[in-house]
């Protein structure tokens, strides 16, 4: 009898140790999403390992409730900028216009020609011209024609791009078989320029492969693509803003390509980021979000 008494003690001992280090685990979980929503990280996708059924059941909807947030707030982040570019471009349009009309109306005028002030006012109307040009540009962030969705297959869509810059070495990790539900015209848009700033950046190797995460339950009808670069990396006080309008790192950057990119794909129902972890032989990393099948906002 008083070995099993023994033997019930220990027992109870190692499921109270058990229970103690489990409950420090979901202690734990609850500090990280609470200082992921405090940094308004909602990327946040903690795994269901190891929780009870119920448990899990609630990790699992918490995932999804933080990539619905991430969603959202990346939808509205990209309504405000378009909001301000239309009004900026409107206003500088207005700006600008007059100016390059009225100097080139000068220019040809007989008295100005030959004359001292001629050089002033053709680096006036040359610079006005700029302008226009530069903000014609922008026009392009409020000017995208409603996506035609369709599924695609998307290792096709790779290779032709491939095939397009030769001088990049490609490592690919997706099956032939793979279909998403995108714009293909707007979807190689947005790898074509994710490919120009890998070679502007003096990438050699492009690693393109379907994120592990996407095999997660809470990933549902997504799928996560990861593009990776061995390019120069992007300083870290760039990070935040490399997809705000106008905000390039690069001398002649027009500041557009990664917000106009970003709006496509937002346009299509996924979103473009920068990938939190980047592989081994990858400086740069984003990861490019993107339907598997018909969504209802989107039919």
């Amino acid at each position: 009898m008083t070995w099993l008494y023994i033997i019930i003690g220990v027992v109870f001992v190692v499921l109270l140790i058990l229970f103690i280090r489990h409950q420090r685990s979901l202690s734990l979980r609850a500090h990280l999403m609470q200082e992921a929503m405090r940094n308004h990280d909602f990327s946040f996708r903690l795994s269901t390992k190891g929780l009870l059924p119920g448990e899990r059941a609630m990790q699992e909807a918490l995932n999804i409730l933080g990539e619905t947030i991430r969603q959202q707030v990346n939808q509205s982040e990209v309504d405000s900028w378009e909001r301000l570019t239309r009004v900026l471009t409107h206003e500088m349009m207005n700006a600008t216009a007059p100016i390059t009309s009225i100097s080139q109306s000068l220019l040809n005028h007989a008295d100005v020609k030959g004359t001292s002030i001629e050089d002033g006012i053709r680096a006036i109307h040359d610079t006005s011209q700029h302008m226009s040009q530069f903000v014609a540009n922008y026009r392009k962030m409020t000017e995208l024609e409603k996506p035609i969705m369709a599924e695609v297959n998307l290792r096709t869509i790779l290779d032709d791009i491939s095939k397009a810059y030769p001088q990049l070495t490609w490592h690919f990790s997706i099956s032939s078989d793979t279909e998403v539900y995108a714009d293909e015209g707007m979807l190689r848009q947005v790898l074509m320029n994710l490919t120009k700033n890998a070679i502007e950046a003096g990438a050699h190797n492009m690693t393109i492969e379907i994120s592990a995460d996407e095999t997660s339950n809470s990933r549902g009808n997504q799928i996560d693509l990861y593009i990776g670069n061995d390019g120069l990396p992007i300083p870290a006080e760039a990070r935040q803003s490399i997809f705000i309008p106008f905000f390039t790192t690069k001398r002649s950057g027009s500041g557009i390509g990664l917000a106009l990119s970003r709006r496509m794909m937002v346009q299509q129902g996924g979103m473009l980021d920068l990938a939190t972890r980047n592989h081994p032989m990858c400086h740069v990393a984003f990861i490019l979000t993107l339907q598997r099948t018909p969504s209802p906002s989107l039919s």
